[in-house]
């Protein structure tokens, strides 16, 4: 079965392609993505703007063409922190639907992390024992901890990495917002360290995402070009190294570095001040990248409940 999700975060909407049944990896097809930075595009009572609005949906509809282009017999689609937090939610949601014919579910913070848990959980297999998961986007950080393939917690947090950025002023930030923000990031993780500590302690910690595998490609890991089997590792001591030189850089220099890309730049610093804390309040020496995510984990969940 060819099945494909659009996923709307807060700085791309993505469509994967794959092709997958019950019992079975889902093998990629095709990608395509579009960068549209949804969250810039929030009026100052906090709505998605009319031409943002008009943008998705028009994103979407190519979305949808590529889809049928592809043979995809089966289209989700599923929306997370920038469509969520908006005041203005179901009337986005409607004028997509009436423009793509794609019915946007909105994922709440903790169900994404379960998904994304389903998705490392199943790529690592039970021998990896309990996992503790680590999931940064454009809008939220979500974190979740288990043995099973439904983890025992589930957490998500107004930290992602675009949203920090765009609290920031200059390019690079000075010495004083920088601490700000580490110190109200190491607070909000905070909040939660202890509920995420009584889940027991991980054989394994798992980190996704777009933001986590250009840290871990900057600190020496392998390019993308090796495949999705090629093991890579983000550790918190490169990590603690990195921060302070990332600091130091505007989104230009960073752009320039391995495994950056020129819409990725700018919310490097921040991602990697988000992870680092969690890093360090989790007590995790060592990230283990997984290549699959979210939109793995939607595909893995829509077989999983397919009739046998």
């Amino acid at each position: 079965m060819r099945l494909g999700v659009i996923d709307v975060g807060s700085n791309t909407v993505h469509l994967l392609v794959v092709d997958a049944h019950p019992g079975a990896h889902p093998r990629p097809d095709y990608s395509h993505s579009v960068t549209l930075r949804l969250a810039e595009h929030l009026t100052p009572e906090g709505d998605i703007s009319s031409e943002g609005a008009d943008i998705l949906a028009r994103f979407v509809t190519d979305c949808t063409e590529v889809a049928e282009s592809r043979g995809v017999a089966e289209l989700m689609g599923f929306a997370t922190s920038a469509i969520r937090d908006a005041g203005n939610t179901e009337e986005v949601l409607a004028q997509v639907a009436s423009r793509s014919g794609v019915d946007l579910q909105v994922l709440p913070g903790d169900d994404e992390a379960r998904v994304t848990f389903l998705a490392a959980r199943r790529w690592f297999g039970w021998s990896a024992g309990r996992l503790l998961l680590v999931d940064i986007g454009g809008g939220s950080l979500e974190m979740a901890v288990g043995l099973d393939e439904e983890p025992d917690v589930a957490v998500s947090l107004p930290l992602g990495a675009g949203r920090l950025t765009r609290e920031l002023r200059g390019d690079p930030p000075d010495a004083a917002q920088l601490k700000d923000l580490r110190r109200r990031v190491r607070s909000e993780i905070a909040t939660v360290q202890p509920t995420l500590a009584r889940a027991g302690e991980p054989q394994l910690a798992v980190g996704t995402s777009k933001t986590i595998r250009s840290l871990a490609r900057i600190c020496g890991a392998a390019p993308r070009a090796e495949g999705p089997y090629a093991p890579r590792t983000l550790s918190r001591e490169d990590l603690t190294d990195l921060v302070p030189r990332l600091s130091r850089m505007g989104a230009a220099e960073r752009a320039d570095l391995p495994g950056v890309s020129e819409a990725r730049a700018p919310q490097l610093l921040a991602g990697a001040v988000v992870v680092e804390a969690a890093l360090d309040l989790l007590g995790v020496d060592t990230l283990t990248i997984c290549p699959w995510a979210l939109r793995e984990g939607l595909i893995l969940r829509f077989l999983d409940g397919l009739p046998e």
